[in-house]
């Protein structure tokens, strides 16, 4: 049985770190790398770029459903998005990225540094070697983005707001290393990517 995000119990700013964590060890996703159903469509479903989800053109404006569409999302070999169940799997319309990351949550400094995320759909996750932090190749035109889930390379990710890439940066050049990098749960994310 799947079971889907819990709920935040309290206002994420409110959340220490420990709590996140838990948060995060009792998420069980859908296993929806394993589902290859034979019947396919489109959802007539699309995924702005400011992160909102529209159907049939219209504006889906229950947060409760576009957090349970997003816990059936894929990303397929090909870039494309599905959402898929044991039964179907209907193409969905991605702009930007599936996700945005809103608000974020830094404890420890340096090497010690955690790093949490709190995405559009209020789902966590924990930046880290599973959940890398990618800037991009041009330090003038930074392309900020987290790994949500899914295999690398053809990931679901998030877009990292422009106010959380500041705060980032900002720790990131308080830390002093060269070249700048920011340190999440023991792995190192360059600023600028190699």
């Amino acid at each position: 049985m799947v079971s889907p995000a819990p709920a935040l119990s309290k206002d994420f700013s409110q959340l220490s770190l420990a709590e996140a964590a838990e948060l995060l060890a009792v998420r069980k996703l859908p296993p929806v790398e394993q589902w290859h159903p034979a019947r396919a469509g489109d959802s007539a479903m699309e995924i702005r770029a400011d992160g909102s989800w529209f159907h049939e053109g219209g504006r889906i404006n229950r947060p409760a459903m576009v957090k349970l569409f997003s816990t059936i999302l894929r990303r397929e070999a090909d870039g494309s998005h599905v959402l898929v169940t044991p039964a179907e799997k209907l193409a969905i319309a991605v702009e930007d990225t599936a996700f945005r990351a809103v608000e974020m949550k830094s404890e420890g400094e340096g090497e010690a540094r955690k790093l949490v995320f709190r995405l559009d759909t209020d789902d966590l996750v924990m930046a880290g070697a599973d959940h890398p932090i990618s800037f991009g190749r041009d330090a003038d035109s930074p392309d900020p983005r987290l790994h949500v889930r899914g295999a690398i390379g053809n990931a679901l990710e998030a877009r990292i707001d422009r106010a959380l890439y500041y705060e980032l940066v900002e720790l990131a050049i308080a830390d002093g290393a060269e070249p700048p990098a920011i340190w999440s749960n023991g792995a190192r994310f360059l600023l600028v990517d190699a």
